[in-house]
């Protein structure tokens, strides 16, 4: 039977409480460093050669579906009552808002070093030190929309104009690809300062601190993100009968992207799946 990811916001004291213990736990185990690990080595950008798969590339979608699948497993092995909440930032907009309460993911970093003193991952208490990273900074930081130069969470219009194009990625299938579902929802662009981020991208720039890069898996909010950036694609795909993850072959000898991307039916590294087992999980979850 499908479990169901809820909205953060709608959390029990209970499954906040479950949620924030299984994750602490994997912690300790040294599992959740292992994810970050993996993050870090696959956040491969169009500047470098080789293959891309989860950023810049038409399989970030699945990639990260994977990804979420992989930590949930690890959580419901602690607790098989406990999925990945999602964080829509459509809705839940400020600082004090959900998910960013004191008995969840804690609040905003403080404004000296930017290290977050409040809640349950709050470098104090001794269960949450930072080990994998690109720098040596041992807490957990944010910056909540940024202090020192604002910049807004990504509006359910700006979200609308990704879920209604209906085609799922177009050539060059990187960070530059002006149409396509999967680039809006990413949210690269070739604008300056703010207009750059969109989407994805800019909520990762709202939460700032250990959000920005490779190791923004550091903070736990990063899974309620892409989860919500998972109910997206279902949306998506919903909303336009189903199509379907492109390309649908990889591009050839001579392109510019060939043996750089991932296509419908090839592998997904590090997992032996394709992107297209990765398109209907509907046995396993949905969203509530």
């Amino acid at each position: 039977m499908a479990y169901i990811r809820k909205n953060a916001a709608t959390l029990t004291a209970a499954e906040k409480r479950r949620f924030v213990k299984a994750l602490l736990e994997i912690k300790r185990r040294g599992e959740y460093d292992e994810f970050v690990r993996m993050h870090i080595d696959f956040y491969v950008t169009d500047g470098e050669g080789g293959l891309r798969t989860a950023h810049m590339a038409p399989s970030f979608l699945p990639w990260h579906r994977r990804f979420l699948l992989d930590l949930e497993r690890a959580l419901r092995r602690v607790d098989s009552s406990v999925t990945v909440p999602y964080w829509d930032w459509t809705k839940d907009r400020r600082a004090g808002a959900a998910p960013w309460t004191a008995d969840l993911l804690g609040g905003d970093g403080r404004l000296a070093d930017r290290q977050v003193t409040t809640g349950p991952f709050a470098y104090r208490t001794g269960d949450w030190t930072i080990r994998e990273g690109v720098t040596s900074g041992e807490y957990l930081t944010r910056d909540l929309g940024r202090s020192r130069d604002p910049i807004e969470l990504p509006t359910r219009a700006e979200l609308e104009t990704a879920l209604d194009d209906p085609v799922y990625d177009v050539a060059p299938w990187d960070s530059t690809s002006a149409k396509g579902f999967r680039n809006r929802l990413e949210g690269w662009s070739r604008g300056s300062g703010p207009s750059a981020w969109r989407t994805h991208n800019r909520v990762h720039r709202w939460v700032g601190g250990a959000m920005l890069g490779g190791a923004s898996v550091n903070d736990p909010v990063f899974w309620m993100h892409h989860a919500f950036i998972d109910l997206c694609w279902d949306r998506w795909q919903r909303r336009h009968g189903g199509p379907r993850y492109l390309p649908a072959t990889p591009p050839g000898p001579g392109n510019a992207q060939h043996g750089r991307i991932v296509a419908r039916l090839e592998k997904l590294p590090p997992w032996d799946v394709t992107p297209d087992s990765l398109e209907d999980v509907s046995g396993i979850y949905r969203y509530g």
